[in-house]
């Protein structure tokens, strides 16, 4: 009789928490799947944003390099310049200097030019009547030869002094069109260096308000991207607590239906019981005393029953275990790079296989009852509703695989 009503209540929570159940599940999954959309759509346009950041941020970075190229081609081109400077004064110097040369050339060029002129003025008011008589009225053969040895050396010397003459001059001619030909090199020089630290200049000019526009942009893109990720953020703990009521609603409807199948249970018992010691006492005038006790019995052991299922009834509103989340999806991860560990928790703590689990939706330090384990929500990363367990190694992580186990609140 025990082993029927049994059966009996199993059968009928299992009808009750098939009924119940999904009408909580689909009203408050559509809006876990309407609340993931739109997080979603919002993750997808913090990542065109990001992604904008990155491509400013390396243009941005470019330029910075180009502008640091351009202030060292300035500053090459300002040395450079002074340095041009530094030798066109230098020309300009010796310009000075050579101007005072030529200065004495020419008093020299006219110098020589009077001597010449009043040699040649003599020659031609004498002729060579003079040489005639300087050679007629030498006294012997010796001086006729010391005569004529003057006279040749003074035409030779009237004829060096000539090409001395048409050497300073041309002398003097070479080292102005020298001077003046190295001053104009100089110039053009400091010109193009002057045109081209001009054009450099230009160009970091342009550069930097370039930077500047990137960098304005790029302030821009962050400010926008911090307000989609607060709002990513926020779209998470919507969907964490959505998932949250999901799984306190499943809890729920599973207790209310199992409490709804134990009353069952028990009023059809006591229905049951009532009839039998109904039907016991009809036929009691009709059977011996014997049979009476039988039925007493009986009817004794159905009373049993019900009080057993009605202690069963206690003993689930009121279970020891703590409260009833419902069933989780189980996962593990660990401190390795790959399951992005960090070293410390999301609660600062240092994380301990056997104690530390991650989930959203929970306060931190909450303890969890898990397949008889007690861990402690120390870190974040997984939704409402999956439990990622914390293991020393990313192999025993991998091990664990995924499993599903129901879940008590114990604080």
């Amino acid at each position: 009789m025990r082993n029927k009503k049994c059966t009996s209540l199993f059968l009928t929570f299992l009808i009750a928490s098939l009924t119940i159940t999904p009408v909580y599940a689909s009203a408050t999954q559509k809006k876990i799947t309407e609340a993931e959309q739109q997080k979603t759509e919002t993750q997808s346009n913090l990542n065109a944003s990001q992604d904008k950041i990155s491509s400013l941020e390396a243009k941005k970075g470019d330029l910075e390099a180009y502008l640091t190229e351009l202030n060292q081609q300035l500053t090459d081109l300002s040395k450079n310049l002074s340095d041009l400077q530094e030798k066109s004064d230098a020309k300009q110097a010796e310009l000075q200097q050579i101007e005072k040369e030529l200065d004495d050339a020419k008093a020299r060029r006219e110098e020589q030019y009077e001597s010449m002129k009043l040699r040649i003025q003599y020659m031609y008011e004498n002729g060579n009547d003079s040489y005639m008589t300087m050679l007629t009225e030498a006294k012997d053969f010796t001086d006729f030869l010391n005569k004529a040895e003057n006279i040749m050396q003074l035409t030779k010397y009237d004829r060096k002094m000539l090409d001395l003459y048409k050497e300073t001059q041309q002398e003097i001619e070479d080292k102005e069109a020298g001077v003046k030909k190295e001053q104009e090199a100089l110039e053009e020089l400091k010109q193009e260096s002057m045109d081209k630290q001009a054009e450099v200049s230009d160009l970091v000019r342009n550069t930097t308000k370039q930077i500047d526009t990137y960098s304005s942009q790029i302030d821009s893109e962050q400010s926008a991207a911090k307000e989609l990720l607060e709002k990513v953020n926020s779209q998470e703990a919507v969907i964490d607590s959505l998932m949250k009521q999901q799984k306190d609603e499943e809890a729920a409807a599973a207790l209310a239906a199992q409490k709804a199948a134990q009353e069952e249970a028990a009023r059809k018992a006591q229905q049951e019981a009532a009839e039998q010691q109904a039907a016991a006492q009809q036929s009691a005038s009709q059977e011996s005393s014997e049979s009476y006790n039988d039925v007493q019995e009986e009817t004794s052991s159905d009373t049993e029953t019900s009080q057993e299922i009605t202690e069963q009834e206690d003993t689930s509103s009121d279970d020891s275990q703590g409260k009833y989340l419902g069933r989780f999806r189980l996962t593990g991860y660990c401190n390795c790079a790959l399951c992005h560990g960090q070293g410390y928790t999301a609660s600062g703590t240092v994380p301990q296989a056997g104690r530390t689990v991650a989930m959203n939706g929970i306060p931190f330090g909450t303890k969890l009852l898990i397949n008889g384990g007690v861990y402690v929500v120390e870190d974040r990363g997984v939704p409402y509703g999956n439990v990622d367990i914390y293991h020393d190694t990313h192999d025993q992580a991998l091990s664990f695989g995924v499993g599903y186990a129901d879940v008590y609140q114990l604080n």
